[in-house]
């Protein structure tokens, strides 16, 4: 299996050595850059989601992720080998998704090769790390763009001559997944793949949106962020990604309520105080990241028994344990990565019907999901990636 890649180390050398070392890297690099480009006679101009023009020369060949968790858009655009081409990406596909992953791996054992950035964030991506990978393009999330540049990431590729794209399917996930899918397409050719996948999108967010716009009450909605990852509570959302989402769905989120900001945090008194309508929290096979966590085990395949009693411990704890929403059974958990994934609208079709049975007793996510793996990905669907703390409820 691939070792993940290490940030570089070196004995402490003059400033004016690493100086030195950091020029030459930089020239070698653009120098194999121009190379690498030498065969390609097409510039291509994108305009990324942050609305800078980048200039990209096709076709493109060696791509570095990020995020790692951008492989489910490439799975969409490209299932016959989503991944190739693929020279590094973030750790984080595999270890926020361990059974995503292996799924994947089981259809595609090559993705063990690829080198991974161990760390969590942009940061963890050394600048001279990611020339020596000769990348005819990098991939960020919008999200990155502050630790990108801070880190002196992007000053350093666009010193060697390597391009960067942003995209987002996180910050705002309404408004700019179209324009990120839509900026995957033309980079890899595939524009008509992406506008088939975003008019399947559009048709199933407008199951949800049109039958709501005669609802006036919206039940007050706690989100839980990565519940039981952390030994603190509360994690949540503001008024972006999954609070965004709840609002979508006819809820109310409450994060968006307190808090500024995409994501923050709620003490538990507030959440207490608040009484909230429904509890909703995130999981997914976090053991890579927290082997003794109480998170709740989400993702394909994931045995809804042992999910069920995780999410009852965590309604134990003293944010949760006298909420009327408990006592009701008015408790969810779902599939984590839906927050940064381009599959999200799954996700506001069940907790749209969490939150409105009545109005969506005939709307069947299960089945939307199932229609868009057969559809559209190259590896089965297997249920899994979401449940109820009542176990009448599916």
């Amino acid at each position: 299996m691939q070792k993940p890649l290490s940030p570089l180390r070196r004995s402490a050398p003059s400033s004016t050595t690493r100086r030195s070392l950091l020029t030459g890297m930089l020239a070698a690099g653009a120098l194999i850059a121009s190379r690498s480009f030498a065969a390609a006679d097409v510039a291509q101009n994108i305009i990324d989601i942050t609305g800078r023009s980048v200039s990209i020369r096709q076709p493109v060949r060696r791509i570095l992720l990020g995020d790692g968790t951008l492989a489910y858009a490439l799975a969409l655009l490209r299932p016959e080998d989503p991944f190739n081409g693929v020279v590094a990406w973030g750790d984080n596909f595999r270890a926020a998704d361990l059974d995503g992953y292996r799924a994947y791996q089981q259809r595609f054992p090559q993705i063990d090769q690829i080198p991974r950035f161990s760390g969590k964030t942009v940061d963890s991506i050394g600048g001279e790390q990611a020339i020596a990978l000769r990348p005819h393009v990098v991939v960020l999330n919008m999200s990155s763009m502050t630790a990108a540049v801070t880190s002196g990431l992007l000053p350093l590729l666009k010193q060697a001559g390597i391009p960067v794209l942003f995209v987002d399917f996180r910050t705002r996930m309404f408004a700019n997944a179209v324009r990120s899918m839509q900026i995957l397409g033309e980079l890899f050719g595939r524009e008509e793949r992406a506008a088939h996948f975003l008019r399947f999108r559009q048709q199933q967010i407008e199951r949800v949106t049109l039958p709501l716009k005669s609802v006036t009450k919206r039940p007050l909605v706690m989100v839980e962020r990565a519940a039981g990852l952390y030994d603190d509570c509360c994690l949540t959302y503001g008024d972006g990604n999954f609070g965004e989402l709840v609002a979508v769905a006819g809820g109310e989120n409450l994060g968006t309520r307190l808090l500024q900001g995409t994501f923050g945090t709620l003490s538990q008194e507030k959440v207490i105080e608040s009484d909230p309508d429904v509890v909703l929290v995130t999981g997914a096979n976090w053991s890579l990241y927290s082997p003794g966590g109480d998170w709740v085990n989400l993702g394909p395949g994931a045995d809804p028994r042992e999910g069920r009693a995780r999410l009852q411990r965590l309604m134990q704890r003293p944010a949760y344990r006298t909420l009327r929403a408990v006592r009701e059974k008015q408790v969810y958990a779902i599939w984590h990565p839906f927050y940064d994934n381009p599959y999200y609208f799954i996700a506001l079709q069940r907790v749209a019907k969490w939150l409105h049975p009545e109005l969506f007793s005939s709307l069947d996510p299960e089945a939307t999901f199932r229609e868009l793996h057969e559809r559209f990905l190259p590896v089965p669907y297997q249920p899994g990636y979401w449940l109820s703390l009542n176990e009448a409820i599916i």
